[in-house]
């Protein structure tokens, strides 16, 4: 009994213990936060806006309006070809030849006139039999093929509209910069147009390993059906046309590249105006800074393009460049590595006048330079780029006379002959081939029948090795 009543005795006591203490610490402190002020959980409303760093202060960008003012004037652009099929057994056994089907691919365009003209990528309407256009209200059109230029990737068309259509300001592609905010519009699926959201990661990228191309590279979201959109800056204005994707997959991964729009805006305009495109050159090479000579020399870490050669006759050798200067700049535009001189030459025509800053003996000099027509340089001839004898490979083979192939996309002249990238031109039908202009003039003598009118090549291989062809 006496352990039963010590048992209840200790548990009122512990119990006495607990209370008391409870009640001391719930009456100093807590009875302050629930009794006087009676507060209650606080939520935030949805339109509260925390003030508490700078990153969540800073502005959003807002689309909005950019998209309004773009999404009207980007097209569905579908092409419709006729391609044959493939020969069967018995096609061969009796002579029949394969049938033709139509093969349909799409793209999108960009209006950038009331009148009708869209731009679009060259390769969204290569080989087309029919072009027809889908406006973003679902109206649809036949359209006319104005132009095109391979080299660019860039296509004109035309509709004719019963009235003024939606059109797109043309921007300053050469003051966009890098981190910019852009937007890429394009109607891809014919399913009205679509916006997706990037910066611009790099400027004068070249994907072709030629340093013959300078697009905007962005991290917006394109795919192959987005071909030849918009890309456009915050206010809605033109900087690019969306050209490709660099993927494994042929989707989009994180990189997208565009042709600048002073690019676009001058070949459309020297199409409209001209038929073709009108290419003006300063007349140099220059020393790849990859290249052993570069490393030789020190310079292959310099930022801009070192001058190996001045072509003869071209406007840099009148104006006084020199072998050995190094362009900083173009105009206002900073030079740093090949492309973004070529890039920037693009937007400019024979005769033009471009204000050259070069760095010669540690000094700066600003020299004035008329740009010359491509041709004195290289020429296309036959489906190949042709060009002068470098300097360095005259003196270095005692080789004087004859054009280089630069490049070639003639199948029979490099299936059946071998002809390739390297190769020099030496004669045509017996005629001494010295320079470009002999060849200008072979062509202004045939026009389109060049080809046609030649009997016998006379040509070196990469050994140097004399060969010639007979052709009738």
């Amino acid at each position: 009994m006496k352990k039963i009543l010590t048992l209840v005795f200790a548990s009122v006591l512990g119990g006495v213990i607990a209370l008391s203490t409870y009640t001391y610490f719930f009456n100093n402190e807590q009875t302050v936060t629930f009794e006087n002020n009676k507060e209650q959980p606080s939520f935030l409303n949805a339109n509260y806006n925390p003030k508490t760093t700078n990153l969540i202060n800073a502005n959003t960008p807002d689309f909005t309006l950019a998209a309004e003012h773009t999404i009207h004037s980007v097209v569905h652009v579908k092409n419709t070809a006729m391609v044959s099929g493939r020969q069967t057994l018995q096609d061969l056994i009796y002579g029949r030849q394969s049938t033709q089907r139509a093969q349909v691919g799409t793209g999108s365009g960009v209006i950038v006139s009331p009148d009708g003209y869209i731009i679009t990528n060259n390769h969204v309407i290569a080989g087309s039999n029919k072009i027809s256009i889908t406006l973003n209200d679902n109206r649809t059109y036949e359209a006319q093929l104005i132009g095109t230029d391979e080299k660019t990737d860039i296509a004109l068309l035309k509709i004719e509209a019963e009235d003024d259509l939606p059109s797109i300001e043309f921007g300053d592609s050469d003051t966009a910069k890098i981190g910019e905010w852009v937007l890429a519009v394009g109607n891809p699926f014919n399913l009205t147009s679509t916006v997706t959201a990037g910066i611009i990661s790099a400027k004068a990228r070249d994907l072709s390993g030629r340093n013959s191309q300078s697009f905007i590279q962005t991290d917006a979201a394109v795919n192959p059906g987005n071909s030849g959109g918009a890309l456009v800056n915050s206010t809605g204005q033109l900087i690019g046309i969306n050209t490709a994707i660099s993927s494994q997959t042929g989707s989009y991964i994180g990189y997208s590249f565009a042709v600048p729009s002073n690019i676009a805006k001058k070949v459309i305009q020297d199409i409209i105006e001209y038929g073709d495109v009108q290419e003006g050159v300063l007349g140099i090479s220059i020393l790849n800074r990859n290249s052993q000579e570069a490393v030789e020399k020190g310079i292959n870490e310099i930022e801009g393009v070192y001058v190996s050669e001045v072509e003869e006759k071209s406007g840099a050798k009148k104006a006084g460049i020199q072998n050995g200067d190094i362009i900083k700049k173009l105009d206002n535009i900073n030079i740093n590595k090949f492309t973004d001189l070529s890039g920037y030459l693009k937007t400019k025509r024979p005769n033009d006048v471009v204000n050259v800053e070069v760095l010669r003996d540690d000094e700066i000099k600003s020299i004035p330079v008329t740009l010359s027509k491509s041709d004195i340089i290289s020429v296309d001839f036959i489906d190949m780029e042709l060009r002068n004898l470098p300097k360095k490979f005259k003196k270095a083979t005692s080789i004087n006379e004859g054009v280089v192939v630069q490049n070639i996309k003639n199948k029979f002249l490099y299936a059946k002959l071998g002809i390739r990238p390297g190769y020099i031109i030496t004669g045509i039908n017996d005629i001494p081939i010295k320079t470009v202009e002999d060849i200008s003039d072979f062509v202004a003598k045939h026009g389109d029948k060049a080809q046609d009118n030649i009997f016998k090549l006379e040509y070196m291989n990469s050994k140097l090795e004399r060969k010639e062809v007979i052709f009738r």
